[in-house]
C-alpha cells in the first residue's frame, strides 16, 4: 500500500479583522438618554494581561482575534499561555495553534498539536489532510465490487499490456517477439522492443483467435505501443521510439526517448508515418487518446510545464489536421507523481493510472468526469476488482456493454504485465454536486441570537490546506452556499466589519451532497448606554465568592478588572452594582448576603481608584427571581443558577 506523505502546514493569506466602532440597532425606546459607550474587549483584555492577569478565556479570544488578523506569531504567544493554563480546549484551537507554530518555524510542535487535534476532534480529517485524504480506503471499498475480471486470453509470459478498439479487434502491445523481460519504463511503455499485435473480437468482446502482429507498415526496429484510431479507421495515433525513416534522435544525454506519431490506412496498410509536431528530443509524448469528437487528442509528457514526473496533456486537433499548443489538464489529475495511459469514453469520462493519487499500491486507475467547460470532477478510485497493489493501467471500456480491458502485473498473471477483461456490473454512483450552505446570524456570549440575520457578511472557503477557494456576501436573509468539489474538508469564515471573525471546519462524507453549516458572530464593540448591563459586554454572569462569603476570588478579580478596565476608560461613567441570589435559604438571610457581596464588590472597585460617588450598591436577595424558581417550587441547578447573577447597571455617562 502507497505511504501517505505528510505535507507542511502552509500558512497562506488570511483576511483582516475589523475592530472600528460599530452603529448599533435602534435602541429600544426605554432607553434614557442618547449617549453611548462603546467597549473593546480585546483591548481591555490585553491591559488586563498586561497587568497580569490570567484566564484561559481570555487568552484564547486575543489568540483568535491576532489568528484572524494574520499576526501569527502575536497568536501564537496567547495561544502559548492558553495551554499552559488549560489544554481542555476547543480541538479547533490545537488546529490554529500548529498553523500559528509553523509559520514561526517550529515545526514538531506543530506536529504534536495536530496530532492532538485528531485525537480529540470528531472532525480529525482536517488533521489528516495534511497527510493527504485518510477516508480513501473507505472511498475505494466503496467503489469495489462493481466488476467481474477474468484473463482476457491473450497472454505470454512476457510483456502484454496497452489495448484499443479497431473494428472488430483488439489492438495491443507484446514484447513476445523479443523476450526482453529486464528492461522496463512503467511511465512510459513499460519494455524497450515492444510491438503492436492484433487478436478479433467476439460479439461478446471475447478473444478466441490467436493473436497475431497488427501491421508491417507501423513496425521498426525499436518500441512501438499504445496505438489508438479514429472512429472511420482511416487514422492512427501510436508511441514509438524516436526513430524515423531510419534514423534515430536521441536527447542531449545522448538517450533516446518516446515520442508520438501519427499514420494513415492507405490501400490496406498504414503509411504516411509522421511524427506529431509538439513533440522533442528532449522530453518523452506516449500514450494517446482522443476525444468523443475526435478534435482533442489526450497524452502523456515530461515535457516543461509538467507538475509531477509524468503528467497528462492535452492538445486540440485543428480542421486541417493542425494541432494546437498542448495545455496540462492541471492538479485536480495530475500529481506530483505519475500520471499515464489516459482513455476517454463518449459519456465524457477520463479514466487513467497514477501512482500519487489515493490507492492501493503501484499504479492504480481513477476516473473523473470531463465537465462542459473541460474542467474535472472528483477523481475516484475505480476500486479494488480492477485495482491491486501492484500495477494497474491502460483501462478500456465499450461504453454501450460495459466490458473492456485493463492491464496489470498483479500476482497470478502469465507475464510481466497482462491483459484482462472485465464486464462492468454496476456503475459508479454519479456524483452529485455537493453544497456547503447555511445562515449567519448574531451571537451574545457565545450563543446564537434567535431571528437575527446578519446580511452583507464576507463567506470564505477554504480547503484542506487553508488555501482561499472561494468568498461571497450572504444575502438579505444571511444565507450563503458554496458548490464544492474535490476536497473533502472545508474551512468556512465568516467576517464583517465591527464583528468578531467565526470560523468552522467541516467533514463532507462519502456520498452527502447537502451539508447545512450555520455560524454566528458576536460584534466587535459592545455599545452600552444609561440602563444597560457592562457585565453583558463581557459575558459576567455572576461574581463568584466562597459559600456564604463575600470575599472576592481570584477569578472574580478578573471579571471586576474588566468592569474597572471600561471604569477607567470613561471616568464619567456611573454604575449600580447590584446582587442577587436564589430562592433557597431564608429571605432574610439572602437578602443579607446579597447585600454584603454587591458592598464587597463596590469596594474592590473604590480600593483600585474608582471614585466612591461612581459607584453605587445594592443586595436584591431573592426579590427579583428570573424564573419560576421561588420558595417550594422544585427547580433544576441550572435554574437557580439564572437567579444568582450580578447586574453593573449604567447609571450615568
Amino acid at each position: 500500500m502507497k505511504n501517505i506523505t505528510v505535507l507542511c502546514l502552509t500558512i497562506l493569506s488570511f483576511f483582516t479583522l475589523s475592530t472600528n466602532a460599530q452603529k448599533a440597532k435602534v435602541l429600544n425606546a426605554d432607553k434614557k438618554y442618547d449617549k453611548y459607550a462603546y467597549v473593546d474587549a480585546i483591548k481591555t483584555y490585553e491591559r488586563l494581561a498586561e497587568k497580569g492577569y490570567k484566564s484561559p478565556e481570555m487568552y484564547e479570544k486575543l489568540g483568535n482575534a491576532y489568528y484572524f488578523n494574520s499576526e501569527l506569531d502575536k497568536a501564537a504567544n496567547w495561544y502559548e499561555q492558553l495551554f499552559a493554563l488549560n489544554s481542555n480546549v476547543d480541538p479547533e484551537i490545537y488546529y490554529r495553534y500548529a498553523f500559528c507554530l509553523r509559520s514561526i518555524g517550529q515545526n514538531e510542535k506543530a506536529n504534536e498539536m495536530l496530532k492532538m487535534y485528531i485525537e480529540k476532534s470528531d472532525n480529525s480529517t482536517k488533521g489528516e489532510e495534511y497527510i493527504k485524504e485518510v477516508n480513501y480506503m473507505d472511498k475505494i471499498k466503496a467503489n469495489s465490487g462493481r466488476y467481474n475480471v477474468s484473463d482476457a486470453g491473450i497472454n505470454s509470459k512476457y510483456s502484454d499490456y496497452g489495448s484499443s478498439f479497431y473494428n472488430d479487434k483488439l489492438v495491443f502491445t507484446s514484447s513476445r517477439d523479443t523476450g526482453s523481460l529486464g528492461q522496463r519504463k512503467h511511465t512510459w511503455t513499460d519494455q524497450y522492443f515492444t510491438n503492436l499485435y492484433e487478436s478479433k473480437l467476439t460479439p461478446d468482446s471475447l478473444l478466441t483467435d490467436k493473436p497475431k502482429k497488427f501491421s508491417k507498415g507501423v513496425k521498426s526496429k525499436f518500441h512501438e505501443a499504445s496505438a489508438i484510431f479514429t472512429k472511420n479507421g482511416n487514422t492512427m495515433y501510436f508511441t514509438r521510439n524516436n526513430y524515423l525513416e531510419g534514423k534515430k534522435g536521441k536527447n542531449e544525454e545522448n538517450v533516446t526517448l518516446i515520442k508520438l506519431y501519427k499514420a494513415s490506412y492507405i490501400n490496406n496498410d498504414w503509411k504516411n508515418i509522421t511524427e506529431l509536431p509538439f513533440n522533442s528530443n528532449n522530453y518523452s509524448t506516449a500514450h494517446p487518446a482522443l476525444s468523443p469528437d475526435e478534435k482533442t487528442l489526450y497524452f502523456v509528457s515530461d515535457m516543461p510545464g509538467t507538475i509531477g514526473e509524468s503528467d497528462i496533456f492535452k492538445v486540440s486537433i485543428n480542421d486541417d489536421g493542425s494541432f494546437g499548443t498542448p495545455e496540462n489538464l492541471g492538479k485536480t489529475i495530475n500529481t506530483a507523481g505519475k500520471e499515464t495511459f489516459p482513455f476517454v469514453t463518449d459519456e465524457n469520462e477520463i479514466y487513467f493510472a497514477s501512482d500519487s493519487h489515493s490507492g492501493l499500491g503501484g499504479l492504480d486507475i481513477f476516473v473523473s468526469q470531463i465537465n462542459p467547460d473541460g474542467t474535472f470532477g472528483e477523481v475516484q478510485n475505480v476500486g479494488a476488482d480492477v485495482n491491486s497493489t501492484k500495477d494497474d493501467f491502460a483501462y478500456l471500456i465499450n461504453t454501450k456493454n460495459r466490458i473492456g480491458f485493463f492491464s496489470s502485473n498483479r500476482d497470478g498473471g502469465k507475464g510481466y504485465d497482462d491483459i484482462y477483461r472485465f464486464k462492468e456490473i454496476k456503475r459508479l454512483a454519479k456524483k452529485c454536486v455537493p453544497e456547503i450552505s447555511g445562515i449567519i446570524s448574531e451571537s451574545k456570549d457565545g450563543k446564537s441570537i434567535p431571528n437575527t440575520k446578519v446580511s452583507n457578511a464576507k463567506v470564505s472557503l477554504f480547503n484542506d490546506k487553508h488555501i482561499l477557494i472561494s468568498s461571497k456576501e450572504t444575502d438579505e436573509n444571511g444565507y450563503y452556499l458554496f458548490n464544492v468539489e474535490s476536497k473533502n474538508t472545508y474551512s468556512i469564515r465568516v467576517e464583517k466589519e465591527k464583528y468578531d471573525t467565526a470560523e468552522k471546519t467541516i467533514t463532507i462524507p462519502v456520498n452527502e451532497c447537502k451539508i447545512q453549516l450555520n455560524l454566528s458572530i458576536q460584534p466587535t464593540i459592545c455599545k452600552v448606554t444609561i440602563g444597560d448591563d457592562l457585565g453583558g459586554c463581557f459575558g459576567i454572569k455572576w461574581i463568584y465568592f466562597d459559600l456564604d462569603k463575600s470575599n472576592i476570588r481570584p477569578e472574580a478579580a478578573l471579571d471586576l478588572a474588566k468592569i474597572l478596565d471600561v471604569l477607567n476608560q470613561y471616568p464619567t461613567m456611573k454604575l449600580d452594582i447590584r446582587s442577587h441570589t436564589d430562592s433557597r435559604a431564608s429571605f432574610k438571610y439572602n437578602d443579607g448576603l446579597s447585600e454584603r457581596r454587591a458592598k464587597s464588590t463596590r469596594e474592590w472597585l473604590i480600593k483600585n481608584g474608582v471614585a466612591p460617588d461612581r459607584l453605587g450598591s445594592k443586595g436584591y436577595g431573592e426579590t427579583q427571581l428570573v424564573n419560576k424558581c421561588s420558595d417550594g417550587v422544585q427547580c433544576t441547578e441550572e435554574e437557580h443558577q439564572q437567579n444568582r447573577r450580578s447586574e453593573f447597571i449604567i447609571t450615568g455617562l
